[in-house]
């Protein structure tokens, strides 16, 4: 197994948590539950086998992906390949900072995974062709910069075009998911709840609620993670739930599992559940 990540340069590195490509993936499992984590990414397929999506009950196949697909902020889990015999290079957004690469509303791709051409347009194809014929990993992570870079703007991208009080609103959310007010932090910034919400979810993909809520589960997760006694009114309310029943209802809805049947099946791939 081959596994690099990078972080890009600056200023780059304000908006991009890593790039990273693997290969040689050997799981003896079929299928992953893909739980939501508040990210966003660009998948870019290094070879010719296509990729699906499942609906997540049946597991029957829902959708094809060839070469290259954006996948949005998400609310639900989504089923997908366990990752044997892939070649992805995949660029991995920080939490709500994708939105200066895109051309258009982040709310408009959340929780779908869209091919990237109808996005980018012919630009990312060419930068998929000029990977493969890329002599080493190190190269595809400059190639990949430079098509970054030019894409959205390395001008802009230097003078913070990313809206200064959504910018600190994701901060709060991210830092105390488990303690904040939305509406204390509404008043903070100086706007409207309503226009607010708007801004938000258009740079970002979700409300902030939503997006709250999301990062409130990741939190669960990892709480999960570091024990081995599970007391769940504990875990709900570190993790700033309201109560324990709040919490079990958020994480059926967020992953499909009850919190339970989640860690009788959990793997050490933290948000991926093996399905089949």
């Amino acid at each position: 197994m081959i596994f690099q990540s990078h972080l890009p340069r600056f200023p780059l590195n304000h908006y991009i948590e890593s790039l990273f490509y693997y290969e040689g993936l050997s799981p003896t499992h079929q299928l992953d539950r893909f739980l939501p984590d508040g990210n966003t990414e660009l998948i870019i397929n290094l070879n010719e086998i296509p990729q699906s999506i499942h609906h997540n009950q049946t597991l029957n196949q829902i959708q094809i992906c060839k070469q290259a697909w954006v996948s949005g902020v998400r609310t639900k889990s989504i089923t997908i390949p366990s990752g044997k015999g892939n070649k992805m290079l995949v660029i991995a957004f920080r939490k709500g900072k994708a939105f200066p690469f895109y051309p258009l509303p982040m709310n408009e791709i959340s929780d779908f995974v869209i091919e990237s051409d109808l996005i980018f347009g012919q630009s990312i194809l060419d930068l998929r062709e000029r990977l493969i014929a890329s002599s080493s990993i190190s190269h595809m992570f400059l190639l990949t910069e430079n098509f970054l870079l030019t894409h959205a703007g390395c001008d802009s991208l230097q003078t913070d075009s990313f809206s200064r009080c959504i910018d600190y609103a994701l901060t709060q959310i991210i830092k105390f998911p488990n303690q904040l007010c939305l509406e204390k932090l509404s008043d903070e910034i100086g706007y409207s709840q309503k226009h607010f919400i708007h801004l938000f979810k258009s740079q970002v993909g979700l409300t902030p609620k939503q997006y709250m809520n999301v990062l409130r589960f990741q939190k669960a997760i990892l709480e999960i993670e570091s024990t081995q006694i599970y007391d769940w009114s504990a875990i709900a309310h570190n993790s700033g739930f309201y109560d324990q029943s709040h919490f079990i209802h958020h994480f059926k809805e967020f992953s499909g599992f009850t919190p339970n049947e989640y860690i009788k099946i959990k793997t050490d791939a933290l948000n991926y559940v093996p399905v089949s």
